[in-house]
């Protein structure tokens, strides 16, 4: 909260909190570490949980906050439940920005909680809507404290909370290209590309000096992840037959010293400037967060991803979808599997060369000057922004 609080004010703009008796400082923090001692459907039915209380939170104390500080016009995360319906209730305009994959429903495109590759097959189709169907069933409680508030607005219910969608402008920061087929998406929505920049991250202390010539893998399993130690030592033992260099990086979790040495002696620390190691990294294995994937192939960096929770599969589906990684699936995962894929990415041209492909996508988006623009054009014409 203090460090968020600062980069916040740093930037010029005003902080306001909310929910400060139910999630005092560091409170979020560990719920992300709980969060990230899970997998798969577990993980996924305690981030609903999470959303739910989030949701109640902040329909209870974000309408007040907002009046007094006199704000026009509201960003709304995708994933945040609860944003649009406060939106309606005020009366004032609001954006929809997609921080994770797409999370728009289309019956061509498999859910975001999993890892099924996109196919225009009958029987994919039938897939895809049982995948939805226990997506509904599981995000019910969420619907509910929302609707309960719709209600005492006179607001019509959500049957889905797809509903909340922005009518002005959607915007995502994923290329185009980094997205399944997609048929149906509004006219009003924009794969922008990278809507953040790096000014402003913390600088962190790296032994540089270690770092040899060869090939450099990165590995990070975000800031969450950081406790599946066994998952490096997975990496570690995969990268030890390669002549290359392993650099691990422990997302601020876990402290280098308290683990036991992994095989091949990789470079293992706390934390990474990750920027800097991806513009010299020939390879990076990754949990498939969004904003390391995005990362790597703003650097053409091509990826082995091992996808763990929530959106993690859907985008590690994607990936390897556009052919700028291989996926090795958390129940599949074995030294012997991760180390046939990390070799087919290092050693076959075709990775490397769609990661570069990626990357000038990235480029032609317009990044956050074009979502700026999107935002500030649905905001004072009040009309859809149109693709």
């Amino acid at each position: 909260m203090v460090y968020l609080r600062r980069s916040v004010l740093a930037a010029g703009l005003e902080f306001q909190v909310i929910g400060e008796s139910e999630f005092p400082s560091g409170a979020i923090a560990q719920l992300l570490t709980n969060l990230g001692k899970l997998s798969g459907l577990a993980a996924m039915k305690y981030t609903i949980s999470l959303l739910k209380e989030f949701a109640v939170v902040i329909l209870r104390d974000a309408p007040k906050v907002i009046k007094q500080a006199g704000v026009e016009a509201l960003l709304i995360d995708q994933a945040s439940s609860g944003g649009s319906t406060i939106a309606e209730s005020l009366d004032i305009p609001f954006i929809t920005v997609c921080s994770a994959v797409v999370l728009n429903k289309e019956q061509s495109v498999p859910p975001h909680f999993t890892n099924w590759r996109y196919h225009p097959a009958w029987w994919a189709y039938l897939r895809n809507q049982a995948g939805y169907e226990l997506l509904k069933a599981i995000t019910k409680p969420i619907r509910k404290v929302i609707n309960e508030y719709r209600r005492e607005c006179n607001l019509l219910p959500f049957n889905d909370l797809n509903d909340g969608n922005s009518k002005l402008a959607q915007i995502s920061q994923q290329p185009a290209e980094l997205e399944f087929p997609r048929q149906h998406l509004p006219k009003w929505f924009h794969f922008t590309g990278p809507y953040h920049d790096f000014v402003g991250r913390q600088r962190v202390d790296f032994p540089y000096e270690q770092l040899n010539d060869k090939p450099l893998i990165y590995a990070s399993l975000g800031s969450i992840l950081g406790y599946k130690q066994e998952i490096f030592r997975y990496i570690a033992q995969a990268c030890e037959e390669f002549d290359v260099q392993l650099v691990i990086s422990l997302g601020g979790v876990l402290d280098p010293e308290a683990l036991p040495k992994f095989p091949g002696e990789p470079l293992v620390v706390k934390y990474a400037p990750q920027l800097e190691l991806l513009k010299k990294a020939s390879l990076t294995i990754t949990h498939a967060g969004m904003n390391t994937t995005l990362e790597c192939l703003t650097n053409g960096v091509p990826m082995v991803a091992i996808p763990i929770v929530n959106d993690g599969p859907g985008i590690a589906a994607r990936i390897a979808w556009t052919g700028a990684g291989e996926v090795v699936p958390l129940n599949k995962l074995s030294v012997s599997m991760l180390r046939e894929a990390i070799k087919r990415v290092l050693t076959q041209e075709s990775y490397k060369q769609n990661a570069l492909r990626l990357q000038e996508a990235i480029r032609r988006a317009g990044g956050v000057s074009r979502a700026a623009d999107i935002v500030e054009k649905a905001v004072f014409t009040g009309k859809p922004v149109l693709a």
